[in-house]
């Protein structure tokens, strides 16, 4: 796979207490991901860019709500979630720099 694509891949983490809860039972993250990623693409990208080993690939495709913006109706877009299972012994720390 292309480096550069892996690199696009993951968007951002997801802070929720929902995914804080999951991450501690579990060993199990939650990212962002672009919509046309694969399950395996999602496993190399945390593994090349956290270092770690990933056991397991769960994914979301969210629908994007609709709302009203004054008398227009409107539709926030899809995107896609990504629950990732770590294998035992490895953990990502979000807050490494603060």
């Amino acid at each position: 796979m292309n480096s550069e694509r892996l690199m696009k891949v993951l968007l951002s983490p997801v802070v929720s207490e929902k995914s804080s809860v999951v991450a501690d039972a579990n060993q199990q993250y939650t990212f962002r991901v672009a919509t046309d990623a694969t399950k395996r693409e999602i496993a190399k990208a945390v593994e090349k860019l956290f270092e770690v080993e990933v056991e397991r690939v769960q994914v979301v495709n969210c629908k994007g709500k609709t709302k009203r913006f004054g008398q227009v109706n409107g539709k926030r877009s899809d995107w896609k979630k990504a629950y990732v299972r770590l294998k035992p012994g490895n953990d990502i720390d979000f807050a490494a720099g603060a």
